[in-house]
């Protein structure tokens, strides 16, 4: 037993669960400390990549198919009667079978207004195929990667299972705390509990960190401000890490995240898909009735242009991609609908739709909303990337570090940050699917150099040279090392600032709520694992019935302490956050009673934000009563 409970994590592993692709790369922490990188491998994942076939690759399609019953089971090595299936197979599915096909999960767990634990995915499925959750979907991907480690690495050593190992799981940066607890929970239940979680921008980063080796000091200097773009399949993340000087030594600190942005690969899909379908009916003129897609049709089509997307975007050599889908209706049943894309066609209209050149000045528009929807994720109604990139700059307009130099190596001497309307980012990072195309990464950072030009500043460096695909899953394991002391560390904490509203005591008006105080729980930056006390602070608890808990985020706020309190704000300073409903025990007291308490905040190591409430004159030792900004509680 002794030597059981000394038996510690082998490895650190580094697990990518995006919103198309799921990737894992690990590396021993008994290797020595030279040289980090140069110990990173990847998993290459067993899964059914044909029917009846099974092959190795390094990206897990995030793709779950639920098989007709008459299909049989989809075996795999270490299980024969599986029911369903995950990764390239389910993918290529999509096209024959969509109805039956469950993608973009982890956009559905970002889902703010959507029980992300009910049976709601696939979503306006047919009667007969099994829906499920968008957390139960994570977990199904992330217990084929359990098995796959377990049958490629462990081979039966409970040692070096992967529920075993040091895990660290990327989030989008711009996931608030309601969806990290989701992804969490669906972490947990495939057996991961050594668990942390790690913002993918920051994950590219560390992965270029670690591709550059001691060499990045020379490439990142202080004063620089890293811009990292991470468009991915599902979503649009942008984060900011400034280099500083601490005592002499680099500091890297990341000061900036931005708004959960619903806008990427999914989206670009869509636009493909519609111009495809006009291309269909275009193609049938003169030929007999044009022909008019059904939905399952359409979302066949996206699965098909998505394949079509990624071919020529990532293969200079292809000029043009097929497309197919089958026919439907009394006289096309068995025919096949088919046309093609062009590297011209998709470049131009993504370009065009999603990258336009616009003035810093620019912000995402809105538009008028439908009083009746249908169900689904709530995608960004701008769809111009570079339009929430410029606002995201003029937000942080003065988050640099006051305190940063200005070298030769740091360029913008001279322009004082009063005088600027956006930050001015040095160097440039690109992660995501998305950006693996040139066009797309010189229209951006195009568009970011003539912003900063303007203001007198000097065009951003691009830093390249990752693997845009497998680039979150190296940096996770390499955060990993870093934990270990073998690597640079980002200093990162909470992207936002952290508020409770604490109503007051007034006399009830006639058409007038109770004015509310928005209490500082937990400034911007506050570090995973560290606990405040909140001072000067008595306030009450109501026990024994269901009350409601009002939680406030800020990512501008970022020179307020904990205990700060603040009677008025401005719209923008502040964002309210889902309401979480509890009902705190009354442990002995009557319902309805109010408790003098103090509030105690803490971060996880999963970066949620945990705020206990103490009772002046307890009943027990331990008693307290606990709330963590998580998912609703009703």
């Amino acid at each position: 037993m002794v030597e059981d409970a000394l038996v510690g994590p082998r490895y650190v592993v580094g697990i990518d669960l995006g919103t198309t692709h799921t990737a894992l790369a690990y590396a021993a922490i008994s290797e020595g400390p030279a040289g980090p990188a140069g110990t990173l491998r990847m998993l290459r994942i067993p899964q059914v990549v044909a029917q009846g076939l099974v092959d190795e690759r390094e990206l897990l399609p995030s793709f779950l198919y639920i098989p007709h019953p008459s299909e049989g089971a989809q075996a795999l090595p270490w299980d024969a009667s599986r029911r369903y299936v995950v990764g390239e197979y389910a993918r290529s599915r999509g096209v024959d079978a969509p109805s039956r096909v469950i993608l973009s999960a982890k956009s559905w767990l970002g889902h703010p207004t959507m029980d992300r634990r009910a049976g709601i995915l696939p979503p306006g499925a047919p009667t007969d195929v099994e829906r499920i959750s968008p957390v139960e979907v994570s977990w199904r991907l992330l217990e084929h990667v359990v098995e796959s480690w377990d049958h490629v690495i462990a081979k039966g050593d409970p040692d070096l299972a992967l529920t075993k190992q040091s895990i660290v799981l990327t989030v989008p940066a711009s996931f608030d705390a309601s969806a990290r607890e989701l992804t969490t929970e669906a972490a947990y239940a495939a057996g991961l509990v050594d668990l942390t979680l790690l913002e993918e921008p920051q994950a590219a980063f560390y992965a270029w960190l670690g591709l550059r080796g001691e060499a990045w000091r020379h490439e990142v200097k202080v004063g620089d401000a890293v811009l990292v773009v991470d468009v991915g399949g599902g979503t649009t993340d942008f984060s900011i890490i400034a280099a500083s000087e601490s005592e002499g030594a680099l500091l890297l600190e990341r000061v900036a995240v931005g708004e959960h942005i619903l806008l990427g690969g999914d989206n670009m899909d869509l636009l493909l898909a519609h111009i495809v379908e006009q291309k269909l009916v275009r193609d049938a003129e003169g030929a007999g009735p044009a022909p008019e897609l059904d939905r399952w049709q359409r979302v066949a089509l996206q699965h098909s242009v998505r394949s079509a997307k990624e071919a020529l975007l990532g293969d200079a050599s292809l000029a043009s991609a097929p497309v197919a889908v089958a026919g439907r209706g009394s006289k096309l049943v068995g025919s096949i609908l088919r046309t093609e894309i062009t590297r011209e066609e998709v470049t131009s209209s993504i370009i065009d739709g999603f990258f336009p050149i616009v003035d810093a000045a620019t912000r995402p528009t809105g538009r008028a909303r439908a009083a009746l929807t249908q169900l689904g994720l709530p995608y960004a109604h701008d769809p111009a990337v570079t339009k929430h990139l410029a606002a995201l700059l003029t937000k942080h307009a003065s988050s640099l570090p006051s305190s940063t130099p200005k070298t030769i190596d740091a360029p913008d001497q001279g322009v004082s940050n009063a005088a600027r309307s956006l930050l001015h980012p040095t160097r440039i990072l690109f992660n995501g699917g998305v950006m693996k195309s040139a066009v797309l990464r010189e229209r951006l950072s195009s568009s970011v150099a003539r912003w900063v030009e303007a203001e007198g500043g000097v065009a951003p460096v691009v830093l390249d040279g990752t693997d845009l695909d497998l680039a979150v899953a190296r940096g996770a394991a390499l955060y990993g090392l870093a934990r270990r002391g073998r690597g640079v560390r980002i200093r990162g904490g909470t992207g936002r600032a952290y508020y409770v509203g604490i109503e007051s005591a007034v006399p009830a008006v006639p058409g007038m709520d109770p004015p509310v105080t928005a209490l500082c729980v937990a400034p911007f930056g506050m570090e995973e694992g560290t606990v405040a006390e909140i001072p000067g602070q008595e306030l009450g608890v109501v026990v024994g019935e269901k009350v409601r808990f009002r939680f406030f985020g800020s990512t501008v706020r970022r020179d307020d302490a904990v205990g700060s309190t603040l009677e008025r704000w401005r719209k923008d300073d502040l964002d309210e956050l889902a309401p979480i409903e509890v009902d705190l025990p009354a442990e002995g007291r009557s319902a309805g009673d109010i408790v003098p308490v103090t509030l105690r905040s803490s971060i996880t190591e999963v970066g949620t934000l945990l705020l206990e409430a103490l009772p002046l004159h307890p009943q027990t030792k331990d008693e307290r009563w606990k709330v963590e900004l998580s998912v609703r509680a009703d």
